[in-house]
């Protein structure tokens, strides 16, 4: 039983760290477009970010990044927290949600908004600039949250 603590405590610890290299890429292409465009960025500043190779890639790196670390801990860290917790995590993702907001790692319904909004950037927002400016101002709005959720598990390991 001991050993598969040990496992299941370094595979939250490599789940953390796989996280907070996505995060801190994220943070780094907003700081970059934030140097010329604050937030919200308007459908002017987004203009330009478009007009703008340099910005443009870090416009698409910040919506990537924000992909990364919604997959990472949606799809891994959440799983490996509750394994070391000694919990199962044969069931639903609703339930493994509802025990992670039980310990008070994650409010259930704004990881759907987190979610819900990961699932618009997988549909192709190239075409539609209104689309991937409300993206861009989201991702800038709940990135706090997910750093949170990091603090908060990091806490309990």
């Amino acid at each position: 039983m001991g050993n598969k603590t040990v496992i299941y405590k370094q595979k939250v610890y490599d789940n953390l760290a796989e996280s907070y290299k996505h995060l801190k890429r994220l943070n780094g292409a907003l700081n970059e477009l934030q140097k010329k465009h604050p937030f919200p960025i308007s459908s002017d500043g987004f203009n330009e970010i478009a007009n703008n190779i340099q910005t443009l890639a870090y416009s698409d790196q910040a919506i990537y990044r924000f992909s990364k670390l919604q997959d990472c801990i949606g799809a891994k860290l959440f799983k490996s927290v509750l394994l070391y917790q000694g919990e199962n995590i044969n069931k639903p993702f609703l339930d493994i949600l509802n025990q992670l907001e039980k310990i008070e790692i994650v409010n259930v319904d704004e990881w759907f908004e987190i979610r819900d909004l990961r699932n618009e950037i997988a549909h192709d927002y190239d075409n539609n600039e209104t689309l991937a400016l409300n993206i861009l101002n989201t991702i800038f709005e709940i990135k706090d949250d997910l750093e949170q959720i990091l603090i908060s598990i990091k806490k309990i390991t």
